[in-house]
């Protein structure tokens, strides 16, 4: 069996920071750096740990075939949900949502940009999917913020002198080059002349939902490029004609590139004249939406339940069968009249909105005070449409908490979180990982989550 060595190196840094008596000096001074960067929260710096995920080689192989085998899997069920209407009845899409999703694109790629969630076993090399995200996968400026934060104190300097080939991701510079070459390869590229390389881009979100702060990183990053990139709230969008041409009009002008992290959801949930331009410029090639609307179908937490099912049969391999068995967790399509019972024992089981985002609506049994608060939420899940899904188990390790300590915070206490790794995709190529970790059962923006950063030890 190989050895797996990264839990052990996250050990000798936790060690290292002990000596020095929590490097409370380097945790302060990590929370001014990220003032200074787009790694933002509520005006503040996220919350991060100052415990590293730390990973050697042979475990990011391991990341990088589960990425890549579920992005594999997920582009052939795309292409058959595009292909077969009898397929997509298995999604329970309204009609409108449906023929959003089937809108062209104008290239080939199925998924240009999507994060998929794992539960990692840092000892076996064993994991488990938590969920698939497209629309909208976030976390890249605070994982590349919150590696460089680490890598400014005095307990990284330490860990380094030991381990000099050390290397970190730049998941905001991969999913730039993936936005590029997407764009690169879109039928109508050429319409606009010699600005193929230089697209005019604008980022389209609900100014409520988006994460504004890595927005903004992208636009800095995208100037940095020479492209020219605007953030427009998706109601603002029109189409004009101007100079004998149909546009995509933002507020700063014509756009020709979209990086759409609206989720569709939201879209379908807030309708507006604005969503509607968008959806007329994709389908009428006015301009290219990275991402387009055929991405929603994997992001679903119905999918899933679909993989898990015969209605696969043809369309996976027979090896793709045995990766879904051995790492996604059993899932179930929910109905009102669904029979319950084989739920009840409540701390097996995690419940999920069908159509949710962000950890919204997840309920964990084990986070459930008794037994009727769990058949609650089980019903209700059930009334609207959502998933039951066997809990993953979740890999614990001790973590260290960045940042400014509170008034008599033990700055050597170290309590077990739980971990989740989240796998980025460029173009279906495996580009880093966004590491979080908390104390709940359920790991999300709302439940005290930390912010780790990533470290790859050769």
């Amino acid at each position: 069996m190989t050895s797996l060595h990264g839990r052990e190196l996250e050990e000798e840094f936790l060690s290292t920071v002990r000596e020095l008596a929590g490097d409370v000096e380097s945790r302060e001074a990590g929370d001014r750096y990220l003032l200074t960067t787009h790694a933002l929260y509520h005006g503040g710096p996220v919350s991060w740990a100052m415990t590293p995920k730390i990973f050697d080689g042979e475990q990011i192989e391991i990341l990088r075939d589960a990425a890549e085998t579920m992005g594999r899997i997920m582009d052939k069920i795309t292409a058959e949900y595009l292909r077969n209407p009898e397929f997509r009845k298995l999604f329970h899409f309204s009609p409108e949502l449906e023929e959003l999703t089937l809108v062209p694109t104008g290239y080939e790629q199925m998924i240009p940009i999507a994060r998929v969630d794992v539960f990692f076993n840092e000892e076996t090399g064993d994991y488990q999917f938590c969920e698939l995200n497209t629309d909208g996968s976030a976390g890249m400026t605070s994982t590349v913020e919150v590696t460089r934060a680490i890598q400014a104190t005095q307990a990284y300097r330490k860990f380094a002198e030991k381990h000099p080939n050390i290397t970190t991701y730049d998941v905001v510079g991969e999913a730039i080059d993936a936005i590029r070459d997407t764009y690169v390869s879109w039928a109508n590229a050429d319409r606009f002349g010699s600005s193929v390389e230089h697209p005019s881009l604008c980022i389209v979100d609900y100014t409520e939902s988006a994460s504004t702060d890595e927005l903004e990183d992208f636009l800095w990053r995208l100037s940095d490029r020479g492209i020219y990139a605007q953030f427009c709230d998706i109601r603002d969008l029109h189409i004009e004609h101007v100079a004998g041409t149909d546009l995509l009009m933002a507020p700063g002008g014509p756009v020709s590139c979209v990086y759409r992290r609206a989720v569709t959801s939201e879209i379908a949930e807030k309708p507006c004249a604005g969503a509607d331009a968008l959806a007329e410029a994709a389908r009428r090639g006015l301009a290219c939406v990275i991402g387009g609307y055929r991405t929603w179908p994997c992001a679903t937490k119905t999918v899933f339940a679909i993989m898990r099912s015969d209605a696969v049969d043809g369309i996976l391999t027979p090896e793709e069968r045995a990766f879904i068995d051995a790492h996604v967790p059993e899932t179930v399509l929910l109905a009102a009249d669904s029979d319950l019972s084989p739920y009840a024992e409540k701390d097996r089981w995690i419940v999920k909105p069908a159509g949710g985002y962000n950890a919204v609506g997840v309920v964990a049994g084990l986070d459930c005070k008794s037994q009727e608060e769990w058949e609650t939420a089980l019903a209700t899940c059930a009334k609207n449409g959502g998933v039951v899904q066997a809990y993953a188990p979740q890999y614990r390790t001790p973590t260290l908490r960045g940042g400014v300590l509170k008034p008599g915070e033990d700055p050597l206490d170290a309590p077990e979180m739980s971990n989740m790794e989240g796998l980025f995709l460029f173009n279906g190529k495996f580009g880093g990982v966004f590491t979080r970790c908390g104390i709940g059962n359920v790991i999300g923006e709302w439940t005290h989550r930390l912010n780790m950063g990533c470290l790859v030890v050769e």
